[in-house]
């Protein structure tokens, strides 16, 4: 125990500075006793301290901190309170885990560049898209008012926006340059992200993009299709289709492509697909998403997955039954168990994955990411997902598909 306060005593020390964006300590022992702390830096009368915000019940308390006292109290925190602690810096990222057990798990990775940091005591957050400048698709899709304004009822849809651009942000360095990008959004819908991720991209990050979203609903795609033509975004498209049967063509299938002066065409990557995303697809077709992701070789796959029912129909366990007997229990220990198959399943085909928190608990429960980077090399990891699997009785559609 002393050896992992020690551990992240030293851990709090080293990002624990101007340039620490926040720290976010989750996942209580005790939800009575405790629900969430986050934590920022603040410049006050010239001396830098950490402004901790705690969160019980319907309850928030703040107090400031010196950098000493707030390791102390994170290390305290982590042995006796919670089992989750992650640290955002400018150039840095760390998670620490604490299993049931007491051991405890260190990840820290560098993370290329960063945003300013305000220090002000009463700072408004900072987003890649900011309030008060205008963006056509946000006025358009009713997220913003003319002058730039975010609309009140919209403002959970806007923080989730930039939530998922700070995702991408994060794995700009993992994306193939000088070559034109294609990325596919499965099960687009209104296509708020779509819009997003093209823009951020290609007007924001200067790349040379295609995007291509996929939904089930015609109204959806012309309506989608008509605003990409009113802005001009030459570099995104939306097409009517199911994700199962859904075929990458390449270049091939963009009307208009314009030649490069040469008779030929503009070069691009053929059938590569560079990055997945696949946000609320319904049961399976997260599976389905995932699996072509996984046959395109793409660099990068984003996923929130939703109403994951396969498992719950199929799940069956004598050991488990004082939970399954209860059908939200099982319902929710369902959910888990599909997208722990599926985060073990792209690790084992090649990706570094993690589970990361989309937005938070109270606008929605769909709220877990998956993020998988393609790692360098053929390296695979060996996990034990068909032995779970056998023994809670199920099998997946991703487990099919990528048999």
């Amino acid at each position: 125990m002393e050896e992992n306060k020690r551990q992240i005593k030293e851990l709090i020390f080293d990002l624990a500075d101007e340039k620490l964006y926040q720290i976010v300590i989750s996942n209580p022992r005790n939800k009575e006793k405790i629900g969430k702390v986050k934590v920022r830096p603040v410049m006050l009368k010239g001396r830098l301290l950490f402004q901790e915000t705690e969160y019980i019940g319907n309850q928030v308390f703040h107090e400031n901190f010196e950098k000493e006292d707030l390791a102390q109290r994170i290390a305290e925190y982590m042995a006796e309170d919670f089992r989750q602690c992650e640290i955002e810096a400018m150039q840095e990222r760390a998670v620490v885990l604490v299993s049931k057990k007491g051991k405890i798990n260190i990840n820290r990775r560098k993370v290329c560049g960063g945003k300013d940091i305000d220090l002000s005591h009463n700072r408004t957050k900072s987003y890649i898209l900011e309030e008060g400048r205008p963006v056509p698709f946000l006025i358009d899709l009713g997220v913003q008012t003319k002058d730039g304004k975010i609309v009140k009822a919209k403002y959970d849809k806007f923080k989730q926006i930039n939530r998922f651009l700070e995702f991408i942000e994060d794995i700009l360095p993992t994306l193939p340059k000088g070559r034109r990008l294609h990325i596919i959004d499965f099960g687009c819908g209104k296509s708020y992200l779509t819009f997003a991720v093209y823009y951020y991209l290609n007007k924001m990050q200067g790349f040379d993009v295609r995007i291509t979203g996929l939904d089930l609903k015609k109204e959806v795609i012309s309506h989608c299709s008509e605003l990409a033509r009113k802005y001009g975004y030459d570099g995104l498209r939306f097409l009517q289709g199911d994700i199962s049967a859904y075929e990458e063509d390449g270049d091939a299938s963009w009307n208009g492509e314009k030649e490069n002066g040469k008779g030929e065409r503009s070069s691009g990557n053929g059938k590569k697909v560079d990055m997945v995303i696949t946000l609320h697809a319904c049961d399976t077709a997260t599976d389905y998403a995932l699996a072509k992701a996984v046959e395109w070789g793409s660099e990068v796959i984003l996923s929130v997955p939703c109403c994951q029912h396969e498992v719950n129909r199929q799940i069956d366990c004598g050991k488990l039954q004082p939970i399954l007997k209860y059908g939200l229990l099982k319902e929710r220990m369902s959910a888990l168990i599909t997208d722990a198959v599926r985060a073990n399943l792209l690790e084992e085909n090649g990706y570094q994955v993690q589970i990361l928190e989309f937005i938070d608990m109270e606008h929605t429960p769909k709220n877990i990411l998956i993020r998988g980077v393609k790692k360098k090399g053929k390296e695979k990891a060996a996990v034990r997902v068909k032995e779970m699997a056998d023994f809670l009785r199920i099998e997946t559609t991703l487990q099919k598909l990528l048999q």
